[in-house]
């Protein structure tokens, strides 16, 4: 009841809000509808620009006709947003007078490729028109920021296990046999490879193969030992390659090679190293889709992508490259010389391990998963008691070996890490 000058007033209230409560019920159903397209509308609206701008750019190239379009998404975007922006691109050009066909229709092929780097996304469109004519337009955008999205860090923890001590320098650690743990291994250093097994409850050596080379190594010594199905192991060294004997008792070939080393686990990508520096070239085999070329680097890491893989390179100028097949982007994460990615059965199934960058007196690695293009820790730091002088991924890529150079005792540890879940 409301009193208007003391008169207390009843059935025209009623009969007002009677007509205004009808009036909203007839019209909630819009006002429903224009409440569920508000977050997809603006989450067009964010790609309107570029999609306009990369059409223009297109027609321009093939002008009107019958085209093939093919989008594949490079970068961080969900489904949602590829899908989006697929079908806004094609109904831009479709305004400007290219017909989308399939392929055997079409007077020319559009490949569109989404990209992103630190700051953009970069949208590049590879035109193939007849034979010999190619073409390639780009255009970039800000990326979206995901104000209300926060990723949880997975509690995940580096395990540390032992596997080679020695006073001489140790370039690498290759495991042959396992049983419970390590049953047979080969330890590189620059002038041998000794081959040890695991009996009664201490390692015994059982060979010892000499590495035969003409050139004097350079002052920082590298090499890496890559166990095989058809022998036992290949080792790599600055300008020389060795290759052992499949069966017992072995022997070692050696010879000049400038092959490139294997980087990574399983992965096919390989790079040639300097051999007279302690670094690789640049030069990729067989690259990182069309990029065969990076920064003169130390190490590398691949992060897997449900439909590509990217590749981290630790550059010698301390920087970190990132290449997903069409950009060459680069930031600085207080990283050191060395990384190497893992897989395992925590947090997205694939992290990143890298050493902190410092003076050399003391070393650590930390554990980084990608949700984007920049890395997340993912663990607590382990520690060494000296520099960190190798890390290299094992075969099946689900481990590392890790040598330093212990600054107390003065020898050469070298250990095995492994992701495991946190409690």
């Amino acid at each position: 009841m409301i009193s208007i000058q003391g008169c207390p007033v009843y059935n025209s209230l009623v009969l007002e809000m009677s007509t205004l409560s009808s009036r909203l019920l007839e019209g909630f159903p819009l006002l429903l509808v224009l409440f569920l397209l508000l977050p997809a509308t603006g989450s067009a609206a964010a790609w309107t620009a570029p999609e306009e701008e990369l059409a223009r750019k297109i027609a321009a190239v093939t002008g009107p006709g019958a085209v093939a379009v093919d989008i594949m998404n490079r970068s961080s975007l969900g489904k949602k947003d590829v899908d989006e922006i697929g079908a806004g691109l094609r109904s831009r050009l479709e305004t400007l007078g290219l017909r989308a066909v399939n392929p055997e229709q079409a007077a020319a092929t559009i490949k569109v490729t989404l990209s992103e780097n630190l700051q953009n996304y970069v949208w590049v469109a590879e035109i193939q028109q007849g034979a010999g004519e190619f073409s390639v337009v780009m255009v970039s955008t800000p990326r979206v920021e995901e104000g209300t999205f926060v990723r949880e860090p997975a509690p995940l923890v580096i395990r540390k296990v032992p596997l080679w001590e020695q006073q001489q320098p140790i370039l690498d650690v290759g495991v042959l046999e396992e049983a419970s743990g390590p049953s047979h291994i080969a330890v590189l250093d620059p002038d041998k490879v000794v081959v040890y097994r695991f009996v009664e409850g201490r390692w015994q050596p059982e060979q010892a193969l000499a590495i035969a080379h003409a050139r004097p190594w350079p002052r920082d010594m590298r090499g890496r030992l890559v166990p095989r199905q058809d022998h036992l192991f290949d080792a790599y060294l600055p300008g020389v390659f060795c290759q052992s004997s499949s069966h017992a008792p072995l022997s070692l070939s050696c010879h000049e090679s400038d092959d490139p080393w294997p980087l990574g686990g399983s992965s096919t990508l390989s790079s040639f190293f300097a051999p007279t520096r302690n670094f690789f070239t640049g030069v990729l085999a067989p690259g990182v889709g069309k990029q065969s070329l990076v920064a003169k680097f130390y190490s590398a890491a691949a992060v897997p992508r449900p439909s590509y893989t990217f590749w981290l390179f630790a550059a010698v100028d301390g920087q970190v490259h990132l290449l997903d097949g069409i950009t060459d982007q680069s930031a600085r994460w207080n990283w050191g010389s060395d990384i190497v990615g893992l897989k395992s059965s925590c947090g997205s199934g694939w992290q990143v391990m890298a050493t902190r960058a410092g003076d050399g007196s003391g070393d650590s690695i930390r554990a980084y998963e990608f949700p984007d293009r920049d890395p997340v820790p993912v663990s607590q730091p382990v520690d060494f008691a000296g520099a960190v002088t190798a890390l290299w991924s094992e075969a099946q890529g689900t481990s590392a070996v890790v040598v330093s150079h212990n600054a107390v005792i003065g020898n050469y540890e070298a250990f095995r890490l492994s992701i495991a879940c946190g409690q």
